[in-house]
């Protein structure tokens, strides 16, 4: 099974200023991070943020928050280190139609009812990556599998403070039944073929 941009969403947990001087190969996981964003944007895959304790950790990284305003996400602030729990999900369907003012009645004959409109199936594969990888963004992740959403997790995007809790981390979601993947596994994958209009864009990130 392949990612599809089409069906993707991307969710950047947790790299918050206090937090990332402290992570494991912190400055490559950012860049990956910052590469997955614009490719995020560059391929129309909607981006997503997360902040843990805000007041404790700080913001986002100015430039992640950056790329995700960009892309026209926003951030979820949250206490829970389940996303999920605070309305991560939520975020991530499709907003539920509703019935438009003085739509079709009942009353009506059938050749003069308006045709519903077809039902949105919204973006089910969710590409995440984060920190800690074995608390915020491990948690998110199971929450997620558990709303039925397929999570595709990017290993070298991710880290904890150690390399320990973070391997932990991966052997746990690999279990659960996510998927583990890099971030050049994923921009390739959005792009299908080198003949898509961004292939160069993307392929100027991951060089």
């Amino acid at each position: 099974m392949l990612l599809d941009a089409a069906d993707s969403q991307l969710v950047l947990v947790d790299y918050q200023a206090r937090l990332m001087p402290a992570i494991f190969e912190g400055e490559l996981i950012v860049a990956n991070a910052l590469r997955l964003a614009r490719m995020a944007r560059l391929l129309q895959v909607p981006i997503w943020g997360t902040v843990q304790n805000p007041d404790g950790l700080g913001p986002l990284l100015p430039e992640l928050q950056a790329a995700i305003e960009a892309g026209g996400g926003r951030t979820l602030a949250k206490m829970h280190f389940n996303a999920v729990v605070d309305g991560l999900g939520n975020w991530l369907r499709p907003p539920v139609r509703k019935a438009p003012a003085g739509g079709n009645a009942r009353s009506l004959p059938k050749h003069l009812q308006k045709a519903a409109p077809p039902e949105e199936e919204g973006r089910g594969a969710i590409v995440i990556a984060g920190c800690e990888a074995h608390v915020c963004l491990m948690q998110t992740a199971l929450g997620l599998l558990e709303e039925e959403f397929d999570v595709w997790v990017v290993t070298d995007a991710c880290s904890s403070r150690t390399e320990r809790n973070r391997d932990a981390a991966f052997d746990r979601l690999a279990g659960a039944g996510a998927e583990l993947v890099t971030t050049e596994m994923v921009a390739f994958e959005w792009l299908g073929t080198a003949e898509h209009p961004a292939f160069k864009d993307v392929l100027g990130l991951v060089k």
